[in-house]
């Protein structure tokens, strides 16, 4: 399957190259309650090596996160994010020589976040939390990236009810970019995210990675994939904790490279890039 190519405008002249290979994004969360690291780094110097390093063993893009949106959490204010993300933006600054995106939803967070160097706003909400967030985007110059999810973190799988799930989530979708283009955000900066896990059942997110290619298809954007490590596995995996799905967050990546996925979004770096060359190995093949 071909998968199409896109060129995403960064701030500053620069621009993200997708579909020549799938690129790998390294999650750097510097929370509290993060349900997928152990310990949480919350240490800014402790947060900037873990980038660094992330960098080193292959990613390309780094996604910075100052508030868990994981199942049933509750929210921060826009300050004590900025408190969290802010000074691992500082020591990153100058240092870091690929592009980092900044995991929010608040417009706040977002301007000062880009201000300091990230390069994309990564939003959860798909741009339903804060209406001022995608005028925020469009006036920093960064990419967006939209994802699907319903209601909030602590009522969202109350909300994973569908009569065809690959339909409706390319819809909603659909509808967070054309809030997007409204607000001024250039089509070409907009990278659409299925939301895996987000307001779903297990198996409507194994069957979002099984139709991957129909969402590429109907949306026409770059797809960004994050199966890192998410609760969906148990139905395949049984009552494993986080740290130790890394084998079940391999065969899931593995299936959204060879679905056509521009980037994927996983915690163990160094292991997934392994799984990713190895995937466009196969792609490359056919």
């Amino acid at each position: 399957m071909t998968r199409r190519l896109y060129t995403v405008p960064l701030p500053g002249g620069a621009s993200l190259r997708l579909g020549e290979r799938c690129l790998v994004m390294g999650v750097l969360n510097v929370t509290p309650d993060s349900f997928a690291e152990s310990p949480h780094i919350q240490d800014p110097d402790a947060a900037a090596a873990a980038a660094l390093r992330m960098e080193a063993e292959g990613a390309d893009l780094i996604d910075l996160g100052g508030e868990s949106t994981r199942p049933g959490a509750k929210p921060v204010t826009a300050d004590e994010e900025l408190a969290r993300v802010m000074p691992v933006l500082a020591r990153l600054r100058g240092r870091l020589s690929i592009p980092l995106s900044i995991d929010t939803y608040k417009a706040e967070v977002a301007r000062a976040a880009v201000a300091a160097g990230a390069a994309i706003v990564n939003d959860v909400s798909g741009l339903r939390h804060d209406p001022a967030l995608a005028a925020a985007a469009a006036g920093t110059g960064a990419a967006l990236v939209v994802m699907h999810s319903r209601g909030r973190p602590d009522t969202m799988q109350a909300e994973a009810a569908y009569e065809d799930a690959i339909r409706e989530v390319a819809d909603e979708i659909a509808r967070g970019i054309a809030a997007a283009t409204a607000a001024g955000v250039p089509l070409e900066r907009v990278i659409a995210d299925p939301g895996l896990g987000f307001a779903k059942l297990a198996a409507h997110s194994y069957g979002v990675l099984a139709r991957l290619p129909a969402l590429a298809a109907a949306l026409d954007r770059p797809l960004l994939v994050g199966p890192s490590r998410k609760s969906f596995m148990r139905a395949a995996l049984g009552d494993r904790p986080p740290a130790a799905r890394d084998w079940g967050t391999a065969a899931a990546v593995a299936a959204a490279v060879l679905g056509g996925a521009h980037i994927v979004r996983v915690h163990n770096v160094d292991a997934m890039v392994q799984v990713v060359r190895v995937a466009e190995a196969i792609r490359s093949a056919e």
